[in-house]
């Protein structure tokens, strides 16, 4: 791919090796699946299956190449992959639809495209142990997303994803969902923790485990990814989570557990406010989300998810919207994250979120993560491990005020206008070199919060 004068950077050469990889693993799947059931049919025309016919455009290693390839990928597969029909409600063709009207093909040389086919041709995706072998590579592809631009908001470090799920425990059964689900860490996650034991418990896994992504490259990525997690048909669907009116979900789309890193600091598009009340409307897309969670949640119904430091603290509507989970749920536990946790693509203070919906919250627990001793900040290579979450899980059940953890009643938190961004009474003031990321991070919170204060002097004026 690097040899191909098409491809600029590593979001598209991830892109690219997406659509060819969705592809084959999607045309594996359907050897198996027609050798299980006596009338399964792939929704893949013949000519444009990665090898139903011999000598082939993909699957056959001589098969064609040079300009004879590029344009059949471009003039013939796209096209055909792209009006597939979807009349008989087939999702497994929904899928293939999807995934092709919303990526690319970057890469100009059929010489270069025939060498990356034969590579993927090596692996055998029903071969459990290849695909399982293969989705630790997949893994490493997708964290480097997060050094490709603007693409690298679309990861969630697995650690987090991985901790979150532990923590939530969804079981067989349970619906989750993920609105806004990037590239399927959550999802991914949960099929892990559900490890479903056969095919009675695989299908409610399939069918319980949602997701909604409305970027094409993720979309692509996370459906991908459940695949290579042994789901058959993924139930992640293309669209934006905020695209109509909180009323519209009924009791019927309520859901047991929310898994979700909800996008944060961007502004919500296509006046997609309008789709929530009055009182709650803003163009910060993570307060929106964060309405939208609680009420998706069953009563009873169970979330974990990352908010940025700004949707802890602001006046007007952000405080409105705290107000309310507080009110509607028990939220028990803030886990206070560095804020160097994403970067590159993102350099402000996070926090995990766990809250269950039912009852009001009575005091919040709050648990400060700290860097490993001797490190200033987490980086490429030296990203946030699972196994710093450990003395968290440890302290789960047995909780007790220390140097790093503290509670706080409600009362306290309704004083302070429902305030959230509590900091640490037990830390020991010392002094604190600042690292670039930090002063970013401050700069940005300042910002957000110039940007909320003059949001409200707005609503006044009005």
């Amino acid at each position: 791919m690097w040899q191909d004068n098409g491809l600029n950077g590593d979001a598209q050469r991830i892109e690219q090796l997406g659509w060819m990889l969705f592809l084959k693993i999607f045309s594996d799947k359907d050897r198996e699946l027609e050798l299980l059931l006596d009338d399964y049919k792939s929704p893949i025309p013949d000519e444009y299956h990665w090898e139903k016919v011999k000598g082939n455009w993909a699957g056959d290693d001589e098969g064609i190449t040079g300009d004879e390839l590029a344009e059949f990928v471009d003039r013939k597969l796209f096209p055909a992959l792209r009006n597939i029909d979807v009349s008989t409600g087939n999702r497994r063709a929904l899928i293939v639809r999807e995934v092709f009207e919303g990526n690319n093909n970057y890469m100009k040389s059929g010489i270069n495209i025939r060498k990356v086919l034969n590579k993927l041709n090596e692996i055998d995706f029903n071969i459990a142990r290849e695909r399982h072998a293969f989705g630790e590579i997949y893994e490493t592809i997708l964290k480097d997303l997060q050094s490709a631009g603007k693409s690298g908001e679309f990861y969630t470090p697995r650690a987090i994803t991985k901790f979150i799920t532990d923590i939530i425990d969804p079981r067989i059964g349970e619906k989750i969902l993920d609105p806004a689900c990037g590239t399927g860490g959550f999802l991914s996650g949960a099929v892990e923790h559900l490890k479903p034991k056969n095919t009675e418990e695989r299908k409610l896994v399939e069918e319980n485990t949602i997701g909604w992504e409305y970027k094409p490259l993720p979309y692509l990525l996370a459906t991908t990814n459940l695949i290579l997690h042994d789901i058959e048909v993924p139930n992640i669907t293309f669209r934006d989570a905020l695209d109509q009116p909180l009323s519209n979900y009924t009791e019927k789309n309520r859901v047991d557990a929310i898994l979700a890193n909800p996008p944060f600091g961007g502004i919500v598009a296509n006046n997609n406010e309008t789709n929530f009340p009055q009182t709650y409307r803003t163009k910060e897309s993570a307060d929106l989300f964060l309405i939208l969670m609680i009420h998706l949640l069953k009563m009873g119904g169970r979330a974990g998810i990352v908010l940025p430091d700004g949707s802890l603290t602001g006046e007007g509507v952000k405080q409105r919207v705290r107000q309310r989970l507080l009110e509607e749920c028990n939220l028990h536990t803030i886990v206070r994250l560095p804020n160097s946790v994403f970067q590159p693509y993102a350099t402000v203070a996070t926090n995990l979120l766990f809250f269950e919906k039912g009852k009001p919250t009575r005091e919040v627990w709050y648990y400060e993560h700290r860097l490993p001793e001797g490190q200033k900040s987490y980086s490429k290579t030296k990203p946030i491990r699972l196994e710093e979450f450990q003395p968290i899980k440890d302290w789960w059940n047995n909780r007790a005020e220390s140097e790093v953890c503290w509670k706080v009643h409600i009362e306290t938190i309704k004083q302070r206008g429902y305030d959230l961004d509590i900091k640490n009474p037990n830390k020991t003031e010392e002094e604190h070199e600042y690292t670039s990321q930090e002063i970013f991070g401050l700069l940005e919170r300042s910002f957000l919060k110039c940007n909320d204060l003059l949001g409200l002097m707005k609503e006044e004026i009005r």
